[in-house]
């Protein structure tokens, strides 16, 4: 990396999103669902919280691009952001509150999950626009099921499946639903040694379905799979696959990296020098003195911190400047962290810093060691201020028959 990599004019600290590898990894994990015969179930590509940190719109149409079938959101509003940007892919959301805008999912064609007290609500939001002309009089929700099958969040318990699944039945004979689906979420995918635990729920889950189908009368869009099981576990892949973490090249895995997955990391993490300045031995170092020099040395300061989404608790990590990795120093404070250049440093204010990304070689992983915690937490909390810069864009066509 060199200063020219980094424009400290256009470019304070950004999140580069390389949208080739979207579609990279949208292939890879494409030929991973790919039964004997040829067929593959439908790929959902998740793009809830702006795309794990990603970028929702941008990675939305790179992954349509690759061959997505559908996309998947938490909340309704992440969804209708997609269609006012004019993302056409069958979209699915999943969890609302009360002041969920159910009427203006369905005017969208959003594809809602449902467990419980939502199906009642958003039969009334469909009755609701049909009395304001606000949709044709065959106007419907497209609703999938969601069953708990062990996680013990969201999702309808199996002692009150049978009378969730019958109401959403005489709501469908009514005309203000169409079933179009049946989901679960799986709790330990990733821990390969907890295969017990997620065959029991497979097979929970599979018993739920029939019952559902049996019920409503028609066969049922069947998913369970979540990245890990989509990498792992076969046998979970059914009709559809969702995937959110491997979409964006991280591997879900605590013991298999990214590339043995042949998957590649879509964003790095970048900024510039905003100071360098020479200090004598024994010179403490950010908040609490933590870190206090051992000789005379070159401190480099970093401008992003917490408010940025880099974790307060961060210790004993690196970065990557001037060709080199260099140590972090000192407690992270909310805008900035120090760094030890060296004794001997010819860096200067505005050369390239990588915190993480494939031009340094310091994979996310790393940083969410050192904070005590996972990938997907470190990507997807990069803050607003970190301008997300997508490389690599290309023309998309969300809507394929």
């Amino acid at each position: 990396m060199s200063r020219a990599d980094v424009s400290p004019v256009d470019t304070e600290r950004a999140a580069r999103i390389d949208l080739a590898a979207v579609r990279h990894n949208v292939g890879v994990l494409q030929e991973r669902i790919r039964r004997p015969d040829g067929s593959r179930p439908l790929l959902t590509a998740v793009v809830k919280a702006d795309a794990y940190g990603h970028g929702a719109v941008a990675v939305a149409r790179a992954a349509a691009a690759a061959g997505a079938d559908r996309l998947g959101v938490a909340h309704v509003r992440e969804a209708l952001a997609l269609r006012a940007a004019g993302v056409r892919l069958p979209v699915l959301a999943w969890l609302h509150t009360g002041a969920t805008d159910f009427a203006a999912a369905v005017e969208a064609e959003v594809t809602l999950g449902v467990s419980g007290w939502d199906l009642d609500a958003v039969a009334d939001a469909v009755r609701g626009l049909r009395a304001r002309g606000g949709a044709g009089p065959e106007a419907r929700a497209v609703l999938h099921l969601k069953a708990d099958t062990g996680l013990g969040r969201h999702g309808c318990p199996p002692e009150r499946w049978p009378a969730f699944v019958e109401r959403a039945a005489e709501l469908e004979a009514a005309g203000l639903v169409r079933v179009e689906g049946v989901f679960s979420h799986l709790g330990v995918a990733d821990e390969p040694d907890r295969a017990a635990e997620t065959t029991a729920q497979l097979l929970r889950f599979e018993r739920m379905a029939a019952e559902a189908a049996e019920t409503l009368g028609h066969p049922l869009l069947r998913h369970l799979a979540n990245t890990p099981a989509t990498l792992s576990r076969p046998d979970t892949h059914l009709d559809m696959v969702r995937v959110g973490l491997g979409l964006y090249g991280l591997s879900p895995f605590a013991d298999v990296t990214a590339a043995e997955l042949g998957l590649r990391p879509a964003m790095s993490l970048v900024t510039v020098l905003a100071n360098v300045k020479a200090v004598p031995a024994g010179q403490g170092v950010s908040y609490g003195f933590r870190h206090v020099t051992a000789e005379p040395t070159t401190l480099g300061l970093v401008p992003v911190g917490y408010a940025d989404g880099v974790p307060r608790v961060v210790e004993g990590t690196r970065v990557h400047v001037g060709g080199r990795t260099v140590p972090v120093v000192g407690r992270i404070a909310m805008d900035q962290f120090v760094v030890d250049l060296g004794p001997d440093a010819a860096d200067a204010p505005g050369d390239a810093v990588e915190l993480f990304g494939p031009a340094s070689g310091i994979p996310v992983e790393e940083w969410a060691a050192a904070a005590g915690t996972i990938n997907y937490e470190l990507v997807t909390r990069i803050g607003g201020r970190v301008d997300r810069q997508h490389v690599d864009p290309t023309p998309t066509q969300e809507a394929r028959p």
